[in-house]
């Protein structure tokens, strides 16, 4: 496993947020952390990024320790719900903060954006600033931003969540195959079924601060293990899904 996570509990003025909190994503992966609002979905994301510390368990990255590791420290990239560009900086000065926040040569940064750039299909809008781009085009920024500095792991905070629908369908397909072509372990929170069954290899569901069940897509609609996962996971979704698929 690239990230595990063993026997988690993380409180917050008296409101546990993580519960004995245990599970593991294989190096290569793409796993979607799936449930209701409140159900400790983002604090499992933010004590992974090193943004929130865990009262207790151990967080591993690659079999190493890193509970007090900063997050900076993880090799991780994150893209947030609300894109979080800077304004004042056009498309590839974006791409290129982390990569100047770790002192890279121009040449190499240079190399690195337009690389990017081709990857996110972008090429000619390096130039433009975030107030000219569509919520789909800043998503994509975002996420180019986040791989600049290579890093080993990707954690995604309901990336599409600011986006329409129909563009957010066509963004999942895009994002599973520049994950797949990257080949990066990624982690995305979501309270989207569909979103979570259409992207990620493997689901992690939780409810009320606790882990309710791990497995693919199919395994889940298969053999729900409790009562709460078979209620709200609407198998019907995800077999229409596949049919069209």
């Amino acid at each position: 496993m690239y990230v595990e996570m063993q026997h988690i509990h993380k409180t917050f003025d008296g409101f546990r947020a993580s519960n004995d909190v245990s599970f593991g994503v294989e190096k290569g992966h793409l796993a979607a952390l799936l449930g209701p609002s409140g159900s400790g979905k983002t604090t499992i994301l933010r004590m992974i990024a090193g943004l929130d510390m865990p009262d207790s368990g151990e967080i591993l990255l690659n079999g190493v320790r890193v509970n007090e590791l900063p997050g900076s420290k993880r090799g991780i990239g994150f893209v947030f719900q609300n894109y979080a560009l800077f304004r004042y900086m056009t498309v590839a000065e974006n791409i290129a903060f982390g990569l100047e926040v770790q002192k890279k040569g121009k040449k190499e940064i240079k190399e690195r954006v337009d690389e990017l750039l081709e990857l996110i299909s972008m090429k000619e809008l390096g130039k433009r600033y975030p107030n000219q781009l569509s919520g789909g085009q800043k998503q994509r920024v975002a996420f180019a931003r986040a791989l600049a500095p290579n890093p080993q792991l990707l954690l995604l905070d309901e990336p599409f969540a600011a986006i329409d629908a129909k563009v957010r369908r066509e963004l999942r397909a895009w994002l599973k195959e520049m994950i797949e072509q990257v080949g990066i372990t990624s982690i995305f929170v979501t309270h989207d079924q569909e979103e979570a069954m259409e992207v990620a290899d493997t689901i992690i569901i939780t409810n009320q601060g606790r882990i309710e069940q791990i497995g693919t897509p199919e395994d889940i609609c298969r053999e729900p293990q409790t009562d709460f996962v078979a209620d709200f996971i609407d198998c019907r979704r995800f077999q229409l899904l596949m049919a069209i698929k």
